[in-house]
């Protein structure tokens, strides 16, 4: 027997192993190894668990080989459709992509693979009725119409996707975005920037910005989203300092349930820090509910003669209230 089919046994015998494991068990070089699990990684034979250098390979579920041996089932319009929009983080961290992902989440919920391809490119579709034809959502209309607000101060509050869809979940943007900042994993949050750098550029370009300015956190984590963002997207505009002023306890806005309290907390925890006047900045939040933290940041911008025109940017926003917007 060969040492890639000693090794394939290896994994059907004890299930998950460890590079150092295998060399510990078979007499060849940890490069040849790398070689044979690629391979077995590229079949989905096995899938990985964690990062280096604590990475684990663990023997794949074989309904899920066999599924995913199917894709050419696919036309390649739906393969690249998947691709482009379609990506799950299962309960064991994995990342998964486009078809594989797809198969992966139809095989848990126990739904047909095509029809469920077809209604989920017309979902999406639906969805993308909102774009501009810069691919933007605008959902200033949104806000215009939540009661709540006393005045609106923001002159464009753009999304790059929404967070969520109906039945499907969160989006491709949503997901990436919810577990970079959740888990504070930086390798999500460089595929984040990799994924809206070129939208974020042509918003620049579109809107004339001569200013930039990012929403500071709430919640104190090691690696702060925002934080990494500004630093990665490297956008070589002038930076406005907000300031995030907590009480005693830090309230997030998504623990707050009515628009008047979400208001309130903007309005009383958020301090502009800029003696320097732009014609229009940018406003950048990680995601939008309400849209009181933007809109009342941008009323402070304004008030101070920091800016005559903010435009809101959320990477993604919630589709609530999109519904009474008849003309996007």
């Amino acid at each position: 027997m060969d040492k890639a089919a000693l090794i394939k046994n290896l994994f059907l015998e004890r299930k998950e192993l460890s590079v150092t494991e295998i060399v510990n068990e078979i007499n060849v070089s940890k490069q040849y190894i790398h070689r044979v699990i690629k391979t077995l990684l590229e079949n989905n034979e096995i899938i990985k668990i964690g990062m280096p250098p604590k990475t684990i390979y663990k023997l794949n579920d074989t309904e899920i080989v066999s599924i995913v041996k199917n894709e050419g089932d696919f036309s390649q319009d739906k393969i690249r459709f998947l691709n482009e929009n379609f990506m799950i983080i299962t309960e064991i961290g994995q990342i998964l992509n486009g078809v594989e992902g797809f198969q992966n989440w139809c095989l848990k919920r126990k739904l047909p693979l095509e029809k469920t391809v077809d209604e989920f490119i017309l979902t999406k579709k639906k969805y993308t009725n909102y774009l501009d034809s810069n691919g933007l959502l605008s959902g200033l209309a949104k806000l215009k119409s939540t009661v709540g607000f006393k005045e609106i101060y923001m002159d464009e509050l753009l999304y790059l996707d929404f967070y969520a869809i109906e039945r499907f979940g969160k989006t491709r943007l949503g997901t990436i975005l919810h577990y970079a900042k959740q888990g504070q994993n930086i390798m999500l949050m460089k595929i984040l920037i990799k994924e809206i750098r070129d939208k974020i550029d042509l918003i620049i370009s579109t809107y004339k910005i001569d200013a930039i300015a990012f929403v500071p956190p709430t919640i104190k984590r090691e690696t702060q989203l925002m934080k990494v963002l500004a630093n990665g997207l490297k956008i070589n505009l002038p930076s406005v300092e907000i300031l995030k002023i907590s009480g005693i306890i830090p309230v997030p806005q998504k623990s707050l349930n009515k628009i008047e309290e979400r208001i309130n907390n903007a309005e009383s925890t958020f301090v502009v820090k800029s003696n320097v006047t732009f014609n229009t900045i940018l406003l950048i939040d990680d995601a939008v509910g309400s849209g009181a933290t933007l809109n009342q940041i941008a009323g402070k911008i304004k008030n101070k003669d920091v800016a005559k025109i903010v435009i809101g940017l959320a990477i993604v926003g919630s589709f609530k209230g999109f519904d009474v917007i008849t003309d996007v």
